[in-house]
């Protein structure tokens, strides 16, 4: 039995032949069938080389953490490239960039860093108030609401005339209205 070492550009292959007798013609053509056949499996191997070293850069991913909310989510660093090119460099959620969206869209007309860095400042303040005291929250929107409508009602009624009296002074109710 003779062992044969065969190496290729990834891997070294160990092959054991019987020893046959060197007066039978075949041995020799065994081995060069052999040493073909090794010869195919490696050209194979180059051909697949390019496709497997694609396929494991694939399936490197990386941890990526949203810059406005912290909600860390796991991608591949192309698709990390490309949301922070999209978001002024700075890298956002999905949740995240659809709210950036939105502003940029119904609010006033901003650019795309002053969307995420107004976007970033909400989620602070969130993460700041909400979670950390909800009813402290609670009543700081309750205070907020109720600011809102007093500074509706001051300015339609200096908008809108008061109603005056048109036909008397004395206050009756009239039962028979239909």
């Amino acid at each position: 039995m003779i062992q044969q070492l065969i190496m290729t550009p990834k891997s070294v292959f160990s092959i054991e032949i019987e020893e046959e007798e060197e007066s039978s013609p075949f041995s020799f053509m065994n081995e060069q069938r052999l040493r073909k056949a090794v010869s195919d499996v490696s050209s194979e191997i180059g051909k697949y080389r390019k496709e497997l070293e694609a396929i494991t850069k694939i399936d490197e991913v990386k941890q990526a953490e949203c810059e406005c909310c912290g909600l860390v989510e796991d991608c591949t660093p192309d698709y990390i490239v490309e949301v922070k090119d999209s978001y002024s460099d700075k890298w956002v959620c999905g949740l995240c960039s659809e709210a950036v969206k939105e502003r940029l869209i119904h609010g006033p007309r901003i650019t795309m860093e002053e969307a995420v860095s107004s976007h970033k400042d909400f989620c602070q303040k969130f993460n700041n108030t909400t979670r950390l005291n909800p009813k402290l929250s609670l009543t700081c929107t309750m205070r907020d609401i109720v600011k809102k409508k007093s500074e509706n009602r001051d300015s339609k009624t200096l908008v809108t005339p008061k109603l005056g009296r048109t036909i008397s002074c004395v206050p009756r109710i009239n039962a028979n209205t239909k």
